[in-house]
């Protein structure tokens, strides 16, 4: 039987977006692809990687211009292109050191260095990874490759949590160790493997384990014992929204954009890592370089909390409420459920209820509080009222709104004249 085809569709070359016939003898695929081949992964996007003894970039360079794919040098002293796909990406890089075994002992962990040659579907494993991948184990291939490349600390609690693995306790002793090394890697970095955590449902568990060990104190200063038990909370409350609200539980699972693939889940957990002051979070956030999408959000969820701690709001106070918040909102209700003032160590349903209004009005389109329809339109007004644009145009449409929310009013005409009303007060 073979070693790709059916048992490991990743590595068939039937699959991949170019043939195998490009591929010079030798050559391997190295990393990740065959890992998730080896524990049975499958993705719908192929990332492919590739070792070549000699000419990875012209190798790379051959097939991107045959295929008309996107081509881009990513190193060029140490010879290393990628080749993009629509459905796939090839990386190439040129063999380090004299031989294979050489390359493969300068990874990161056992899992990640192991080979497989496609031209003799053979698996390469000088350093047993199959075993620890059959062990459900994270182990070091050595503490110099870790100090190399200090990224690499925190890259193992990200790939512990992404296939639910151990990590083995010489490594994690050896991670507490250096962990000093981290603040020589660029916050950018150190951002994306905290995203991966933060968007994982294991995350949590292994962002706490990479705190407790020293590597996110240089990250995130303004985070407390308390914050991390906050962390543990938000998954709680996710669960618990999920039994109770699904579609708000869909929201949570939602991106922040198209172009920024937090979830509001995401923006909950990173509000509890950061400053409770909105201006003091955002200078953290800035310097761990997030988006000002993340941004703006993680401050909106902070700056509106305080509104939820009033034991009831007004219609009015609702309104302005809603209008703030507007996608922020399912965060900002778990920021709420899990603040100590509110709920419990683990909320139970009746701190849920304490929300339940709100959350209502949140999910029905049709309610004029949380989603206010215009019943007059500025230009109407203006030319009803005869005013000129100014500012107080926008509190004449706020009182409008207002109203129709609290049942004052429901027509056009009833709207002009509770704004000419206001006028003349």
């Amino acid at each position: 039987m073979t070693m790709y085809g059916l048992i490991y569709p990743t590595l068939d070359p039937e699959n991949w977006p170019f043939s195998l016939e490009w591929l010079p003898r030798p050559a391997y695929i190295v990393g990740g692809a065959v890992r998730d081949a080896l524990l049975g992964r499958t993705r719908d996007y192929l990332d492919l990687d590739f070792i070549i003894p000699s000419g990875a970039v012209a190798v790379a360079e051959a097939i991107a211009l045959h295929y008309h794919a996107g081509f881009v040098v990513l190193d060029a002293q140490r010879q290393i292109a990628r080749v993009v796909f629509p459905q796939a990406t090839a990386d190439f890089a040129q063999q380090e050191g004299g031989s294979l075994e050489t390359d493969l002992h300068r990874r990161d962990f056992t899992i990640n260095a192991i080979a497989y040659n496609p031209h003799t579907q053979e698996i390469i494993d000088p350093l047993q990874g199959r075993a620890d991948l059959e062990q459900g184990r994270l182990r070091m291939v050595s503490p110099a490759n870790l100090k190399d490349d200090p990224l690499r600390l925190m890259r193992a609690y990200r790939q512990a949590a992404q296939l639910d693995f151990t990590i083995e306790s010489d490594t994690e002793k050896t991670i507490q160790t250096l962990a000093s090394y981290i603040s020589e890697v660029a916050a950018e970095r150190v951002r994306v493997e905290i995203n991966y955590l933060l968007a994982n449902s294991q995350g949590t568990f292994w962002l706490i384990k990479a705190a407790e060990n020293g590597l996110l104190a240089p990250f995130c200063k303004n985070a407390t014992p308390q914050s991390w038990k906050k962390l543990v909370k938000v998954d709680t409350v996710a669960a618990l929204i999920a039994q109770n609200w699904p579609q708000l539980s869909g929201e949570l699972q939602q991106s922040v954009r198209d172009t920024v693939k937090t979830t509001w889940l995401g923006i909950a957990k990173l509000a509890c890592l950061v400053h409770p002051e909105p201006e003091f979070a955002k200078i953290e956030l800035q310097a761990l370089t997030y988006s000002q999408a993340e941004i703006k959000a993680v401050t909106t969820a902070l700056r509106l909390l305080p509104q939820l701690k009033s034991a009831s709001m007004s219609v009015r106070e609702q309104y302005s409420f809603f209008q703030e918040a507007g996608n922020v909102f399912a965060a900002t209700i778990i920021l709420a459920l899990i603040d100590n003032n509110l709920v419990s160590a683990i909320p139970g349903d009746q701190s849920l209820q304490v929300y339940a209004p709100l959350i209502n009005r949140h999910l029905n389109p049709n309610d004029l509080v949380a989603h206010p329809t215009k019943i007059v339109s500025g230009n109407e007004l203006i030319i009803a009222l005869n005013i000129a644009p100014s500012p107080k145009l926008g509190e004449l449409l706020t009182e409008i709104a207002v109203a129709q929310a609290e049942g004052k009013i429901s027509t056009p005409e009833q709207a002009i004249a509770l704004a000419r009303s206001l006028l003349v007060d």
